[in-house]
């Protein structure tokens, strides 16, 4: 049990990484707490891990709100007395081209995809220095670093969550806070099965992306699950600041 006596924060835990992560994490021992603003999802993680012995609560927000996320790590205290790890994985992710890119589209993804991240650093941080120390898992992408033509506002909030994943480990690291991202590419998750079923011949364009990277698939949830675990764990002790490419070999090559 890797994370006995943890416990844990883990937004977007309603689906895809996060709810892999919230059972990972909780078949090692942690105790999460399953944040998410899709209260039916979310609910099925926590009915999941506790179907199997483990320690669960729901609590509802939006990481974009302040007060939201400010109760998330209230409920983490309240239920389980500390909090020791928090999983930023909410996320969403909206189609255009910069010039098409609205200002409200814009605002929206940042709203959630990077101010999120800062909002749960921000709050989650004193609750971690009070309980010795803690680890933060920032799932970025690796669009963070290089470009999609039709994922403008993305990439630029996945870059700012790889810049403030460094930020944060530089200044509380000698409080005991680690912090990291996680840079994966296609996950098979229901927004990434969404993209795929808008092509004509669904089949034929999951081939063709595949065909992409160097071990011809996409990673599953719970491969960037097992991940964040090791980021999470007295493992990974000496490791933070750093950016975790798991991508399969996407970006490795040059053509």
């Amino acid at each position: 049990m890797q994370l006995a006596g943890k416990v844990a924060i883990v937004t977007g835990a309603g689906s895809g990484i996060g709810q892999a992560t919230a059972k990972c994490f909780a078949k090692e021992g942690s105790a999460v707490i399953a944040v998410d603003w899709n209260k039916e999802t979310a609910e099925k993680t926590v009915a999941a891990v506790r179907s199997k012995g483990g320690k669960a609560e729901f609590c509802f927000a939006d990481v974009s709100k302040a007060e939201d996320v400010r109760r998330t790590v209230d409920t983490a205290l309240t239920s389980f007395g500390a909090l020791h790890i928090l999983v930023n994985d909410a996320a969403i992710q909206i189609m255009a081209k910069l010039t098409d890119t609205t200002e409200e589209m814009w605002d929206q993804i940042h709203a959630v995809n990077l101010k999120g991240v800062f909002l749960g650093c921000k709050y989650a941080i004193p609750a971690m220095i009070d309980a010795g120390g803690g680890s933060i898992i920032n799932i970025a992408s690796v669009l963070g670093f290089v470009g999609d033509p039709d994922l403008a506002a993305y990439c630029a909030a996945k870059g700012g969550v790889i810049a403030l994943t460094k930020v944060a480990a530089l200044t509380y690291g000698p409080q005991g806070v680690r912090a990291n991202a996680i840079c994966p590419g296609d996950v098979d998750t229901p927004l990434v099965e969404a993209y795929f079923n808008k092509d004509p011949d669904p089949k034929r364009f999951r081939q063709e992306i595949y065909s992409k990277y160097a071990l011809r698939r996409i990673a599953s949830p719970e491969e960037i699950a097992q991940v964040a675990l090791f980021l999470a764990s007295d493992a990974s002790s000496f490791i933070t600041g750093s950016t975790l490419v798991v991508d399969g070999g996407l970006t490795v090559k040059v053509y």
